[in-house]
């Protein structure tokens, strides 16, 4: 059961799309995420497309999250040789949630099977700041936003700043 929003404001999110060829038009997954979070009365503060780079993804978390609450990234977490978002995001996270991976790759294989496996789907803190790395799939977006991420996301943010 999800908690009660204990805010009293907006979540502020910035959207990440980690592409090496998606842009602003091409890109449903960043398009999903940005309009979830506006109908959930959350705050879309900055949306950008970086490339598959980790430096650039690194260092452009490194740089929001002194603006937002909470990062979210789709793309890049496969295992293809391009896939780098997870190595460059793990590397940031000071805690994980581990809970958001397992749980997100089990619903994941109750709708796409075993490919689930693949997924490297991760969510953690940084510096204060709520991160979450998500496959590039629409599909993939849509579950974990409306499964998991949208239902916490105001509980988790003021957990964060309750100390």
């Amino acid at each position: 059961m999800a908690h009660p929003q204990a805010l009293s404001r907006p979540v502020r999110c910035a959207v990440v799309t980690v592409s090496d060829t998606r842009t602003v038009e091409s890109d449903r997954s960043g398009q999903i995420i940005q309009t979830l979070l506006a109908e959930a009365g959350q705050q879309v503060v900055e949306y950008r497309i970086v490339p598959d780079e980790p430096d650039r993804i690194a260092e452009l978390c490194q740089t929001l999250a002194d603006q937002v609450d909470c990062i979210m990234l789709s793309g890049g977490t496969g295992i293809a040789p391009r896939d780098t978002t997870y190595d460059a995001v793990a590397h940031l996270l000071e805690k994980t949630l581990p809970g958001f991976g397992e749980i997100f790759r089990q619903l994941s294989f109750q709708e796409i099977g075993s490919r689930a496996i693949a997924s490297r789907a991760v969510a953690g803190v940084f510096q204060g700041t709520l991160i979450f790395s998500l496959p590039g799939s629409s599909k993939a977006v849509t579950l974990a936003m409306n499964a998991l991420i949208l239902p916490e996301l105001p509980h988790l943010v003021s957990l964060m700043q309750s100390g």
